[in-house]
């Protein structure tokens, strides 16, 4: 129970961190400077793994819906002129390949309790 909690506080944190990174005018370079399009998928595999191992009572689609809304939520404030960023539909299409892989690798790796 308590390693739950901790993997529910570490994907409350990851979360919270990809939204400031999504929503700076101007986010930090990071090491390697990946793609914008990586970026993406590794927050949003990211965000999979712990919500999988986070939630094992629900199920994936329960899961699934909860990111793919959360990646809209952050393309559509991306929209917001004042921001300076560009919403790419695209990029919520890759949060979502990347969400639903780690959904069922972690799934399929972590035994059910």
């Amino acid at each position: 129970m308590r390693t739950t909690l901790i993997i529910r506080a570490v994907f409350f944190a990851a979360a919270a961190f990809a939204l400031v990174m999504a929503l700076l005018p101007k986010p930090p370079q990071v090491p390697l400077q990946p793609g914008d399009k990586v970026m993406h998928m590794l927050a949003f595999a990211t965000l999979g793994v712990l919500a999988a191992a986070g939630w094992r009572d629900r199920s994936i689609a329960y899961l699934f819906i909860g990111l793919a809304g959360f990646g809209a939520f952050i393309e559509i404030a991306q929209a917001i002129p004042a921001l300076g960023r560009d919403a790419q539909w695209s990029d919520w299409f890759a949060d979502m390949g990347a969400a639903i892989l780690a959904l069922g690798a972690t799934r399929m790796i972590l035994p059910r309790l």
